[in-house]
């Protein structure tokens, strides 16, 4: 399995920047797991938006899901549906924008088997239903946090998984327990507790630089790493 960050910021990116997007690379398949701002043309550096397998999303907020939009019309002229999977509990108006034919709409089952993964989720605490997603190949496993706040069963959803890409969007100073994200701390107590063998910071906030929310994470996970768009992590 490999890991193509295609976007890690929000909830708006920096100049030149994207949100959250990741391409999941597995034994010759793809998916794609959200797709926020400025990620389809990051996408169509590295692949066929048709080839894709099908896309993931954590939750319906724009800076997860607004270049769907524009793939919409890529895969209209392309005569390509995909299947969009979205948390059950969520019926925005953001729905009715994903229309056929380009996308077939499902909410998550309680197991999924796509591109050679099994993929399980869990709710998490945000402002909108939002879900944690497990991706396992039966040998490896990402646990993507999606955007949450520290909640109950996420230790456990994440726990022993080869890579733990986690929300990271506040330093301490500014983190409180009703924030809608984690702090870099916080996602490093999560994967120090869980047992993660590698942690990745994501959801960058514009105006702090990464290293500032590494250098609170490694003091809890010494290994805590923050991603970038480009960046390649073969698991």
């Amino acid at each position: 399995m490999k890991l193509h960050v295609l976007g890690c910021h929000g909830p708006f990116p920096p100049a030149g920047g994207t949100t959250s997007g990741y391409l999941i690379e597995n034994s010759g398949k793809l998916l794609l797991m959200d797709c926020g701002a400025g990620n389809m043309g990051r996408l169509m550096r590295l692949c066929d938006p048709a080839d894709l397998e099908g896309i993931l999303l954590s939750h319906l907020h724009f800076d997860h899901a607004s270049d769907l939009l524009v793939m919409r019309y890529y895969l209209e002229k392309a005569g390509r549906t995909l299947p969009v999977f979205v948390p059950p509990e969520d019926d925005s108006a953001f729905l009715s924008l994903l229309t056929a034919p380009a996308f077939d709409v499902r909410p998550y089952p309680e197991a999924l088997e796509i591109a050679g993964l099994t993929v399980t989720t869990l709710p998490v605490r945000h402002p909108v239903p939002c879900r944690a997603i497990r991706l396992a190949d039966g040998k490896k496993s990402l646990v993507f946090t999606g955007d949450t706040n520290d909640c109950d069963g996420l230790g456990a959803f994440a726990q022993n998984a080869t890579l733990l890409l986690a929300d990271a969007a506040f330093l301490d100073e500014e983190w409180t327990d009703a924030k809608p994200h984690m702090s870099a701390s916080g996602a490093a107590r999560l994967a120090r507790g869980a047992s993660v063998k590698a942690l990745f910071l994501t959801h960058l906030p514009v105006g702090h630089e990464p290293a500032a929310l590494v250098k609170e994470a490694q003091a809890v996970y010494p290994g805590a790493q923050a991603v970038f768009p480009g960046l390649v992590i073969s698991l």
